[in-house]
């Protein structure tokens, strides 16, 4: 299916929103929960998975949106329609937490793009979003993305966001990228995605690395985050504090000290 096309422009630096503006029927679809704000004379409607197989019959509408349970989204979509005859109307959508959002043209990556599961922010009406299953049992279980990921199919703009400072790499044929598998943002078809076991006991067990490293080899184009969310969680989870509001002693006297001059005398 040809999408629709979209003219955009992206504001910010560390947490970035994008700016679609549709002309007259042009419409985006996007996850639920990343709208920010738009134009009167654009209607919003809930749809099934992503709206590809609206009109393909009831049957693959539903399995379209039971393929977008397996990633861990919602059942539906949201899609933004521009309902009047005349005029550009403009609406946005922002990222989720600190982060880059990144343009994808789909024309340019032979019509298909394959990323992390929750990595989707919205795009073009026309493009489809559906699920990317993993062939390999290694990749599957130590991956960091599990059997699934989301492949992005259509020509039209696609968005997706990512976590910290990102870098694009273009891999020659048969050239290997090693990459932390939180790390991944997505890759375009041609690149072959495997696990690599790190190796060595020091290193398993004392490294703080992880087990396994992504392999990627060209050729393609590979995006790469510098903070996935699940490190950013991880590193937030371990510094709130603990057992009803109690620091963890960062500091231990100083800290007890710093909680009577702001006022917080428990200790």
């Amino acid at each position: 299916m040809n999408a629709h096309e979209i003219d955009y422009h992206i504001y910010g630096e560390e947490m970035q929103y994008v700016e679609i503006e549709l002309d007259p029927q042009e419409g985006v679809i996007a996850e639920a929960g990343s709208f920010m704000m738009m134009d009167s004379g654009i209607k919003m409607d809930t749809i099934f998975g992503d709206g590809s197989e609206q009109n393909k019959g009831f049957l693959k509408s539903i399995l379209g949106a039971g393929k977008r349970l397996l990633t861990g989204e919602s059942l539906f979509m949201t899609a933004f329609y521009h309902a009047e005859t005349a005029g550009k109307k403009r609406l946005s959508f922002a990222s989720p937490y600190p982060g880059k959002i990144l343009p994808i043209d789909l024309s340019r990556f032979g019509n298909k793009f394959i990323c992390q599961k929750d990595a989707f922010l919205c795009a073009a009406k026309g493009v489809s979003v559906g699920v990317e299953f993993s062939k390999k049992l290694g990749r599957g279980f130590f991956g960091g993305e599990g059997f699934i990921m989301q492949k992005l199919e259509g020509v039209g703009m696609a968005f997706v966001h990512a976590g910290g400072t990102t870098a694009q790499k273009e891999l020659a044929p048969g050239e290997t990228l090693k990459v932390d598998t939180g790390c991944i943002i997505g890759f375009t078809k041609d690149v072959n995605y495997d696990v690599e076991f790190v190796g060595g006991i020091k290193n398993s067990l004392f490294g703080g690395e992880g087990l396994f490293f992504a392999t990627l080899t060209g050729p393609g184009t590979v995006y790469v985050q510098s903070l996935p969310f699940s490190r950013l969680a991880s590193r937030v989870w371990a510094a709130a504090p603990q057992g009803g509001g109690k620091d963890k002693g960062e500091g231990s006297i100083l800290g007890g000290l710093g909680n009577l001059i702001d006022g917080d005398n428990r200790f």
